[in-house]
């Protein structure tokens, strides 16, 4: 594919474009630098694009030998502060957005080839639009349907019946199983598992009795699901994911959760059956999230959170040891695991107390 190309004028009227008019930017210096890529500060060259990420690395930023650099109204105040010598501004209020769409511009998926491979597997009454690029190893269940401009990777799996929608990928070896439906723009990477059983077991006398897991899985529209994430098919019932929802690597998703509109989720959450996630929540790596819970919409959970009740009201809540020296760590664990009667002995104490103030007063009456 030949590089793409764009002066820095022609990449700001796509980007406000792309973006609907959300990400208008102010352009400080020449506009008819060519531009073909993006970079890191300290290795981008004249043709690249480069972000601002943080004001601990302005000085890089200064230093940077880019064609244009993206930030913050303040970031271009304190460079222009600092320094004589910096390129090509794009000052906007959003920059992290705004250098993520011309980003995409930057760097556009490679063209699909229509094209179903010899060595690929197609079931019966499966219906694959002719847009559609199907690679070698790759396998389309029974009354599958691919929708158009769909790319399907090598050894990827669709199941009998599943539906992906227009304009998704399907990496190699990621599977999408009997029944589950994915949306229209979703991306799913490789190793994902969507629509594997969920983890439902009845007790018996000492053994565990499998719980038909009937339901199948419902990813919205604009999805995008991490590699070796799971999402487990519903008992009864699908378990949901809504339009614009991002997950990172290896999340747990039991099942029958809904999880709600645009929420993003980073790597290594666990999250157990039937919980409800709300619209635009944010959770961080590794969080803990309990079953047949619910979390207000807009709330953020901090890292290595575990979440063992609902959360009815949106906020940022944190609950894990802070960091420390590991014989510190153990005095503390030890002081905490007397917590019980610690507070016993405190409530003694405030018993006893109020027991001597009231004597006080009654001899003061007296």
């Amino acid at each position: 594919m030949s590089p793409v190309s764009w002066s820095l004028a022609e990449l700001s009227s796509a980007v406000e474009k792309l973006c609907g008019g959300a990400l208008s930017a102010a352009i400080v210096g020449p506009t008819d630098i060519r531009l073909t890529n993006v970079a890191a500060l300290s290795a981008a060259t004249p043709s690249d694009l480069v972000f601002l990420t943080h004001r601990a690395y302005r000085a890089d930023a200064a230093a940077t030998r880019a064609g244009a650099i993206v930030l913050s109204a303040a970031d271009h105040a304190e460079l222009q502060f600092s320094s004589d010598s910096i390129p090509s501004t794009v000052v906007c209020e959003h920059a992290l957005a705004w250098f993520a769409s011309a980003a995409q511009l930057l760097n556009p998926a490679p063209a699909l080839q229509a094209r179903i491979h010899a060595g690929a597997h197609v079931g019966r009454n499966a219906q694959t639009a002719a847009s559609a690029q199907i690679d070698f190893g790759a396998s389309i269940g029974e009354g599958a349907v691919i929708g158009e401009r769909v790319w399907i990777g090598a050894g990827a799996t669709i199941g009998d019946r599943a539906v992906i929608g227009d304009d998704s990928r399907i990496f190699p070896r990621a599977a999408v199983l009997n029944d589950c439906k994915i949306g229209h723009r979703c991306v799913v990477h490789s190793g994902a598992v969507i629509g594997g059983d969920g983890f439902g077991f009845a007790p018996l006398a000492g053994r565990w009795i499998k719980i038909p897991q009937l339901g199948a899985v419902t990813l919205g529209d604009d999805v995008e699901v991490g590699a070796n994430t799971t999402i487990d098919r519903g008992a009864m019932g699908d378990t949901i994911l809504e339009d614009g929802v991002k997950l990172d690597n290896q999340i747990q998703i039991a099942h029958n959760c809904v999880i709600g509109a645009h929420t993003v989720i980073a790597a290594c959450v666990g999250i157990a059956g039937s919980a409800r996630i709300g619209r635009g929540c944010r959770i961080g790596g590794a969080a803990m999230i309990a079953g047949h819970l619910s979390i207000a919409d807009g709330t953020s959970i901090g890292p290595a959170t575990a979440v063992h009740a609902s959360v009815k009201e949106a906020g940022h809540y944190t609950a894990f040891v802070p960091l420390m020296e590991h014989r510190e760590w153990e005095r503390a664990a030890a002081v905490f695991k007397k917590l019980p009667e610690l507070r016993g002995r405190v409530r003694q104490l405030e018993s006893e107390s109020e027991s001597r103030a009231a004597e006080s007063k009654l001899q003061e009456v007296k």
